[in-house]
This record gives structure tokens, sequence and C-alpha cells, in this order.
């Protein structure tokens, strides 16, 4: 099944364990002991192990003995934008730097006094960018799907208090759309993942990587719908310490009947495909992205 099944990596007792160990000892020791846990996702985890390892060796052509290692590397990396939200969550000290390309593009959307929608993927890690959300002079809103959003929420509200950040959870009686539209018409921002769906979800085929990949049709419709700026926005791990953000310069989609919803979608894709180029180890979809079935 290619959907996503609505559960992240990752669970309670594996944050305890390594909040302990980077309050005793900080990043190192965490990013030491992160070694044996990608090892043993690497041997155990063979379905997201698989998923992964197709996508080094099919989509970008990396030779077997390449994609197996780098199906270890994209683990440990995942294991160290964890922790390093951790870390900024939990005020641990730190050396992180950023580098923001485009910041400007979001203030310019918050002074257009128009509201507007970000929207980001499974890439990297936006949300370690979260204590910059209080830059933005204005509420942030992040739409998730439900198994999801209690852990993001908690971990927002460390970072900026409550104050800044709102969750919006992803619903089946779609009170959610209410919300976005609430949000919207007090000049909010509304951040989204627009790269998976949940079984059921209606999507669109697009050409990803060379290969047809379904994506959601949703992000992209409340976008041609409401007709405000759009901005799509990604932060990427580029060293232990440093990591690299970046937004596109708002653009507003006219309605689907005018060809808003294909061209916002082919945007998206196109922006993703690009950065995944950049950056392939920080490909964080575990499942079989282009499955048919």
């Amino acid at each position: 099944m290619p959907s996503w099944q609505g559960k992240s990596k990752g669970n309670k007792l594996g944050y305890r364990i390594f909040i302990g160990v980077l309050r005793l000892g900080g990043v190192r020791p965490a990013y030491f002991l992160l070694a044996f846990v990608a090892s043993y996702y690497c041997l155990f985890s063979y379905r997201s192990s698989q998923s992964i390892f197709q996508y080094f060796h099919r989509k970008l052509g990396y030779t077997r003995f390449r994609a197996l290692i780098s199906v270890y590397r994209n683990y440990y990396v995942f294991g160290q934008t964890l922790i390093d939200k951790i870390v900024v969550m939990a005020g641990i000290p730190n050396r992180f730097t950023f580098h923001f390309d485009g910041e400007e593009n979001l203030h310019q959307m918050v002074a257009g006094g128009r509201g507007g929608i970000l929207l980001s993927a499974h890439l990297g890690n936006w949300e370690v960018a979260g204590h910059l959300f209080t830059r933005l002079q204005t509420r942030i809103n992040i739409v998730m799907f439900d198994g999801e959003h209690q852990r993001i929420k908690d971990y927002l509200a460390g970072i900026t208090g409550g104050r800044h950040v709102n969750v919006i959870v992803l619903k089946d009686d779609l009170s959610h759309i209410y919300a976005i539209h609430d949000a919207l018409s007090k000049q909010e921002l509304v951040c989204m993942h627009a790269d998976r769906f949940m079984e059921g979800n209606k999507t669109a085929d697009m050409s990803f990587l060379g290969e047809t990949a379904r994506f959601p049709i949703g992000p992209f419709l409340l976008a041609s719908t409401f007709r405000v700026p759009v901005s799509l926005v990604f932060a990427f791990k580029e060293t232990s310490r440093h990591y690299h953000l970046y937004a596109t310069e708002p653009k507003v989609y006219q309605g689907a009947k005018q060809g808003g919803l294909e061209q916002s979608m082919q945007d998206f894709v196109t922006v993703m495909e690009e950065k995944v180029k950049l950056y392939p180890l920080q490909w964080f979809n575990y499942y079989d992205f282009w499955s048919k079935d």
C-alpha cells in the first residue's frame, strides 16, 4: 500500500533514553549511541530498509553496495535530526547554527496581510527551525495527522511557549478545513506537509525522480481555492552543527479551473526533487513512495 500509515518512527522510551544521555553528556554521546540504534533499524526494520534501499538504488542510481551503506547513513541522519529537535526543545546548550535562504519571503507574506500557506515535505528537519517562528510577527498553524500531533505540539510549545504556534489536526469530518479557513481569515500562516497521504485521500499522479508517484491533492487544492500566497519551506542538516533553511518566493495560484491546482503541484514536486538530489540522505519517507498497489 503506497499510502503512509499515520505513524512516525520513534517512541517515548527512546526519547527518554536520549534525553537522559543529552542531559548528562550532551550531543556527542547521544550521536555515539545513535550509531547502534541506526544499526538495529538496518537489521530489523525490513520494510522501511527495503523501501529506502530501493530509493537509493532505483531512483538515485546508486550501486547496491553504496545503497546499502546509504540506508545506514539515512537512519543515522534521521536519528540526528530527532536528537537535534530534543536539544532545541529542552533548551540544552548547543552550538547549532542556521543559514536561512528566503526568510525575507516569509516576512513578506506576513507583511502582505493576507495570511499564507507554507508547504513542506518529509525531507530534512523543518521542526528544528521552530524557534525561528517567533521572529515572524504572526501565528503559525501546523496541520498534521492525529498520530503525530501531540508529540509535535509538545515540541513546538516547548520552543515558543505556545504563543506563536497552533496545531490543526486532520480529521475525517473535515473540520480541519474550517480551522484552516479561520486561520487564513485572520492573516495567519498555515504550514503542512504535502508529500504523504492516508488511504482514502484524493491523490494525483506526478512524475517524481523518473517514475510516477501519488501526491495528496488536499494541500494544493487549499492553495488554489483560498488564493493566498504559498511558499515552499525546507530545512536540511549540512554538518553536525549547521542547518540550511529554504523558503521560496511567495506565489498565488489561481483556482483549479484556471490550472492553479496542477501548477501548484508541479512547482512543489519540482522543488522537492531538486532538494532530494541536493540532500539525498535526508529523505525520510519509510515506505514504498512509488507503489502503484
